[in-house]
């Protein structure tokens, strides 16, 4: 879920206590509390763009304490936890000075919008960046097989993030196992060898690890990143990402 979805999720909570806030403005403005609603709506009707202007202020306050809560648990969890190989795939200098997770669905439309954005950002720094790619299959089954065969496919290597960066590519849903052995052979894996690990139990554990943390990290929407220890909810385009990673406010 991006923070422009959270906003609009927070309208129907926030409508009472911004109004509450209104009627406190109103009243400051008149000089005295009004005696009646009627005060109110008259200053309220004069001045429209307000309400827009307190919610839009509420909002934006919500999604940044929600990401400095975010932030925290990050640092409590550690670098540790979010590169850890059982969870993720991890790729890049082990010493880099930035580090980049991304928690996606492969059926996410808003991971898919990211693509370009990542793909991008990973071609110009993986020498330079630590990656860790979660696999995080939210949107059912066909995720899940996405994520199960992804998973499985990090045991041939480097071959994973060429496979991964295929099945975000697409431009539908995915909807057939076919569908993803298609996208694994164009990207050179071994395909006997790949339908064989995702029968280990290993990977499944993998995937339950990949949510065990996403719940730690309060995360429940995709794509979410943490770059250089700050959280991120939502697409990114590339100039996003790449001013995200620079320690810039979106």
């Amino acid at each position: 879920m991006d923070k422009a979805q959270l906003k609009i999720a927070a309208l129907g909570a926030l409508g009472g206590a911004a109004l509450s806030v209104i009627i406190v403005f109103a009243s400051a403005a008149l000089g005295a509390f009004p005696l009646n609603g009627e005060q109110v709506k008259r200053y309220l009707m004069a001045n429209p763009t307000i309400l827009v202007e307190m919610m839009a202020k509420v909002q934006d306050q919500q999604a940044a304490d929600a990401d400095r809560v975010q932030n925290e648990i990050v640092a409590k969890l550690g670098p540790k936890a979010l590169f850890d190989p059982k969870v993720a795939y991890v790729t890049g200098p082990a010493n880099a000075k930035n580090t980049l997770v991304e928690f996606f669905d492969y059926n996410c439309v808003h991971c898919r919008n990211s693509l370009a954005a990542m793909k991008k950002y990973y071609a110009e720094h993986k020498g330079d960046t630590r990656f860790a790619f979660v696999d995080f299959p939210i949107f059912g089954e066909m995720s899940d097989e996405a994520a199960r065969t992804a998973i499985a496919a990090r045991k041939q290597g480097d071959k994973y993030v060429a496979f991964s960066f295929l099945l975000m590519g697409e431009k539908g849903a995915i909807t057939s196992t076919d569908q993803i052995l298609a996208d694994a052979k164009a990207a050179g894996l071994d395909i006997p060898k790949l339908i064989a690990d995702m029968k280990d139990p290993e990977t499944d554990k993998t995937m339950a690890a990949a949510h065990l943390l996403a719940k730690q990290l309060k995360i429940d929407g995709t794509p979410s990143f943490v770059g250089n220890g700050r959280f991120h909810a939502g697409e990114l385009t590339y100039e996003e990402l790449r001013d995200f990673m620079a320690g810039k406010d979106l």
